[in-house]
């Protein structure tokens, strides 16, 4: 259970699992045995990218299954009470729409990202008209 808990905690969002920045390379050994920059001398090696860190990042093949499917089932009753809400525009109907969507997907991160997605939809409704 907790490998589980902590593998889904990890691998939230690959930007996040990064150890360092991106651009930062770890300044050469001293050679001696103590300080800030410590041990043996050696010639860094350039190492290829693992395939895990793709991990989470979207296909061409899969976005445009997804993309069909959408338009073939259309939006889940949850989905179209969101873009109601959404289309009305306060403030107040716009987190109603983020609290429906965390009550129904279980996360907070994962409503935030559903009520973007559902804006989306309904500026792209708004551009076809």
């Amino acid at each position: 259970f907790w490998l589980k808990r902590i593998r889904s905690l990890s691998s939230n969002s690959r930007e996040d699992n990064e150890m360092a920045k991106s651009g930062y390379t770890k300044p050469a050994s001293t050679g001696l045995a103590a300080g800030l920059n410590k041990g043996f001398i050696v010639t860094r090696r350039e190492l290829k990218q693992k395939p895990s860190l793709r991990r989470g990042r979207k296909g061409e093949r899969v976005g445009l299954v997804r993309e069909v499917v959408r338009e073939v089932v259309g939006f889940a009753p949850y989905e179209r009470r969101m873009i109601e809400l959404i289309k009305i525009g306060s403030a107040s109907t716009f987190k109603r729409s983020l609290k429906l969507a965390k009550k129904r997907l279980g996360t907070h991160r994962r409503g935030k990202k559903k009520r973007d997605e559902m804006s989306e939809a309904v500026a792209a409704m708004r551009r076809k008209a």
